[in-house]
């Protein structure tokens, strides 16, 4: 395997794994990470994709008791039942859209400029949701009905476009929509395993054609330095949130975002590729 390649993966692989379950955007970081290092050709817009896999891995593991819980009490446990129907019925939205507009918004969107423009976007529709009086009515993922699930699923849809984030629409849609801080960023971790699973799986099948053996190496390395980062960051949010709200990570949208249109204007940094 060639070791700059192998580093390319490393490296993509850490940043989506730090970003993924952060309000900042995966997928944007992922763009532009790989404007960066010569990584936007249709093979890696898959690997992009596949590696998210690694980090909802992580969320598995995190919550591997919740999870084997729920699967072992499928059959008998209401608790049980309406958790996978709120995951179920939260991830049906964004399913829909994504495979009937998903290749248009790729086409049109997956460039640096856009992804600016949703971080700086983004950013103020944070601080505006945390500077709202917070009307908590749903303190815990088990307290949840259908309608608050299908509610952040139609918040996901909005992930649709690169630089939104999934984790921020389904967060901060939560909170609009009466879940505390803590409820909205877990379903926001268990919604992303259907979501990341299913677009993994979709892409994987529909651009096989793309692949051979030699995108093994990379596709491993990328999605093991995926796990192992998303693992701490999911570890380190739920620890920051109980005493921090999201502010800090507006902030560093709208900054992020402004940096990348300041480069692009003044011309310091080509992002013509995407």
């Amino acid at each position: 395997m060639d070791p700059i390649v192998a580093l390319k993966a490393l490296v993509m692989g850490i940043v989506e794994g730090l970003t993924e379950f952060l309000p900042i955007s995966s997928t944007g970081h992922l763009i532009l990470a790989g404007s960066l290092l010569g990584m936007h050709d249709e093979k890696a817009k898959v690997f992009d994709v596949v590696i998210q896999t690694g980090a909802m891995l992580a969320v598995v593991w995190e919550y591997r008791s919740r999870f084997l819980r729920v699967l072992t009490n499928a059959f008998s446990d209401p608790a049980a039942q309406r958790f996978i129907v709120n995951v179920a019925v939260a991830f049906l939205p964004a399913a829909v859209l994504g495979l009937l507009f998903g290749s248009a918004i790729k086409a049109h969107l997956f460039y640096p400029i856009p992804v600016a423009i949703a971080l700086i976007v983004g950013g103020f529709v944070i601080l505006w949701v945390e500077r709202r009086p917070q009307h908590v009515r749903v303190e815990s993922v088990d307290d949840m009905t259908w309608r608050d699930a299908l509610k952040i699923g139609f918040a996901q849809t909005l992930a649709l476009i690169p630089g939104t984030s999934r984790s921020g629409a389904t967060i901060i849609g939560g909170m609009l929509f009466g879940l505390s801080r803590r409820a909205a960023t877990e379903f926001s971790f268990f919604l992303a395993v259907p979501t990341l699973i299913g677009a993994g799986v979709y892409d994987l099948v529909k651009n096989r054609h793309l692949l051979d053996v030699s995108d093994l190496g990379p596709f491993a390395i990328g999605s093991l330095a995926s796990f192992v980062s998303a693992f701490v960051c999911v570890r380190w949010l739920l620890r920051y949130i109980t005493t921090h709200d999201f502010t800090i990570f507006a902030w560093y949208r709208i900054v992020f975002g402004l940096m990348v249109l300041g480069t692009a204007y003044t011309g310091l940094v080509d992002w013509s590729q995407g």
